[in-house]
């Protein structure tokens, strides 16, 4: 027997068709749209110059975003007695590595295309200049701030962000403003990304780390379309489990 279907309802479907996939949803067959199918194999949603319907279906839900912010005071909440005392000890350990602010402070486009200033612990040295992305094997990065990177201990900072409204634990991770731009002016729908807050840590985050040219960003577009889509509880305890698992192997962080 037939344990499910996956149908593309944009090709050449003819009337014996239409009956015979009428008559598996009558007969209690599961019927699959075919991008919904590709959506669930890859974690990913992508846009093209047609998606016009897409739009509603990626409307994140106003009723969970405004619950998740809840969420993330209650988050914030719990987790500062414990961050206070990491970052004091990770700001000690920046001092003596190297020369420069513990902080480091970077104006980022966020929640509904609003700019606001991200923190983050310094990883970097100071004062040397280079692309707003990190490359591979940054010269830049620190002996302090490798470990910092692998552990996300750099984004504690973050917390104040979330207090303030500007970002919330999971989300699309914010851009330089910079980097924003030039990717809003390469590639199509980007901006939509900014539809929900911005995270500590995110679905492309967890699937693909940190990306710099364009066609990359294509890709880590395609993931957040997929969380904006899907955005739930639900694949917010999902992150959270991949972010885990992030920490402990070091995937993405550069």
């Amino acid at each position: 027997p037939l344990a499910a279907a996956v149908v593309d309802p944009h090709g050449e479907i003819d009337l014996t068709w239409s009956k015979f996939i009428a008559n598996l949803v009558l007969g209690g067959v599961p019927v699959y749209h075919l991008s919904q199918f590709e959506e669930t194999l890859t974690g990913k949603v992508y846009f093209t110059h047609h998606a016009d319907n897409n739009f509603g279906a990626l409307l994140p839900s106003l009723l969970y975003l405004r619950f998740k912010r809840g969420l993330d005071l209650l988050g914030c909440i719990i987790a500062l007695p414990f961050a206070i005392g990491i970052l004091a000890a990770a700001a000690l350990a920046i001092r003596l590595d190297s020369p420069g602010p513990v902080l480091f402070k970077q104006p980022r486009t966020g929640f509904r295309g609003k700019t606001f200033l991200c923190y983050k612990l310094r990883t970097m040295t100071h004062g040397h200049a280079g692309p707003a992305f990190t490359k591979e094997d940054d010269p830049r990065i620190t002996r302090v701030g490798a470990l910092l990177r692998r552990l996300r201990i750099d984004e504690l900072p973050q917390l104040f962000n979330i207090i303030r409204g500007e970002m919330s634990w999971i989300g699309p991770r914010p851009e330089a403003v910079s980097l924003a731009e030039e990717y809003s002016a390469h590639v199509p729908f980007y901006d939509y990304r900014h539809a929900v807050r911005p995270g500590i840590s995110g679905w492309a985050a967890v699937h693909q780390g940190n990306v710099a040219n364009v066609d990359a960003a294509k890709e880590k577009l395609a993931y957040d379309f997929f969380y904006i889509k899907y955005f739930s509880v639900w694949l917010d305890l999902l992150i959270v489990i991949k972010t885990a698992r992030t920490v402990l192997t070091g995937f993405g962080a550069r």
